[in-house]
């Protein structure tokens, strides 16, 4: 089992962590880190409620990620959007529009909705279904969550 430190670039702060071979990004950001707004749901990549965002803002399953692949890499996760005390965009957009229901996949929906908006800042229907696609919600069927989204497409970010 390889073991080593790697610093991570999380929410903008650098992080030196112990890691091994076994250690997902997930297992980092939870257990080392204590940033406990990405969820563990599957831990097989089937339900997306651990996606965070990587430097480039694509959404990225943590629970997948070999943690050792990230040594000075970036990454966000919900704790990292809002900013000054103010929510994020696409943050409000989901309160504004009531897209949380039980609130467990809210960190991963959210991730997601915002790796489409950094990749396609106006997106399409299509764009909105591909994005999430990979994040499963039991309680909104993504209605409310689509509408989110396209608020702050068409919109932009709010000052």
């Amino acid at each position: 089992m390889k073991k080593g430190f790697i610093t991570l670039h999380v929410n903008g702060d650098a992080h030196e962590v112990l890691v091994s071979s076994q250690h997902t990004l997930l297992d980092v950001l939870r257990g080392k880190l204590k940033l406990m707004g990405t969820k563990e749901g599957c831990t097989t990549g089937s339900c997306g409620v651990c996606t965070v965002n990587n430097g480039r803002g694509e959404a990225v399953l943590s629970c997948l990620t070999p943690a050792l692949e990230w040594a000075d890499q970036s990454i966000t996760t919900i704790e990292g959007l809002e900013k000054n005390g103010r929510l994020a965009p696409i943050q409000q957009a989901f309160v504004e529009y009531h897209a949380v229901q039980c609130g467990f996949c809210t960190p991963g929906v959210i991730m997601s909705a915002q790796a489409v908006l950094n990749l396609t800042p106006a997106p399409t229907e299509e764009d909105i279904n591909d994005g999430l696609a990979g994040v499963i919600c039991r309680c909104t069927g993504h209605i409310k969550v689509k509408e989110a989204i396209r608020h702050v497409g068409e919109f932009g970010p709010t000052p």
